[in-house]
């Protein structure tokens, strides 16, 4: 029985610290946040390109306006791009007011972040992708405009 729970412990420690979270990774991932935030208000395609995973999804749920039904609109990081370069954000950049990021959680070369702006809040999902961290998943929503109330 020692010997069974002495080789599990062994077993246990023996495991690769790769899936603790850093200092370096922590500051990677809100780079990487920041990078695609402020790369869509600036309309800085490079930045936006680079936050980005091959296949991001990126979405959102809205009201039909007829039926009253709720829908899942999606977007990729091809049209993330190309957003970006029509101008993304900047059309509106005074509605971007202060932006926070919080990294949730990272373990095990995954974390979860959520960033908000006056206009939007972001729930996002990043990998460590060949040695960088790369945003794959992105669940989204407007803010309800500020009234000063």
């Amino acid at each position: 029985m020692r010997t069974s729970v002495a080789v599990l412990l062994l077993s246990l420690l023996s495991l690769s610290p790769a899936g603790a979270q850093t200092a370096a990774d922590t500051a990677a991932i809100h780079e990487t946040v920041l990078d695609y935030v402020d790369g869509w208000w600036a309309g800085d395609v490079e930045r936006m390109e680079h936050s980005l995973h091959p296949d991001l999804v990126k979405r959102i749920v809205v009201t039909h306006e007829g039926t009253g039904r709720s829908l899942l609109n999606s977007t990729t990081k091809s049209a993330m791009v190309e957003y970006t370069r029509a101008g993304g954000g900047s059309a509106e950049i005074e509605q971007k007011g202060e932006v926070e990021v919080r990294v949730v959680a990272v373990e095990a070369g995954i974390a979860n972040v959520i960033a908000t702006s006056a206009r939007y809040v972001d729930y996002l999902h990043l990998a460590k992708w060949d040695g960088r961290w790369v945003i794959l998943n992105v669940l989204w929503g407007l803010r309800a405009p500020d009234t000063g109330h």
